[in-house]
């Protein structure tokens, strides 16, 4: 069974900085970390940046120039540095892993950010 842990959410003030992980553990065969994903309240879940088995990323245009993904192949985490918070950055953050075959979900992480 895979397991999918985030962690590195919490509270920081606007301008503030934060970087979540993601590791993916047990019978991971393929399975690789490939996504974040956020969802504030009263809206639906978006993505927020996304990596390939290559190594292209790609973004929101929400977050571009602010965070930056990034993935320990060794380790199997997958990591999201978030600079320059905003309030509108508030929401839980998802990881997402798999396959072509394969979608999996972590629990999600809070992040917040005051103003």
């Amino acid at each position: 069974q895979v397991q999918l842990v985030e962690s590195g959410g919490g509270l920081v003030q606007a301008g503030g900085s934060l970087r979540l992980s993601c590791a993916v553990s047990g019978n991971i065969f393929s399975i690789k970390p490939r996504g974040w994903y956020r969802q504030a309240p009263g809206k639906h879940r978006e993505l927020v940046a996304t990596i390939a088995t290559d190594g292209t990323t790609n973004y929101a245009d929400s977050v571009k120039g602010r965070f930056t993904i990034s993935r320990d192949n060794d380790k199997n985490t997958m990591y999201l540095q978030m600079n320059s918070l905003k309030p509108e950055d508030t929401a839980v953050y998802y990881c997402n892993a798999g396959t072509k075959s394969v979608d999996l979900w972590g629990q999600g992480t809070q992040v917040t950010v005051s103003s």
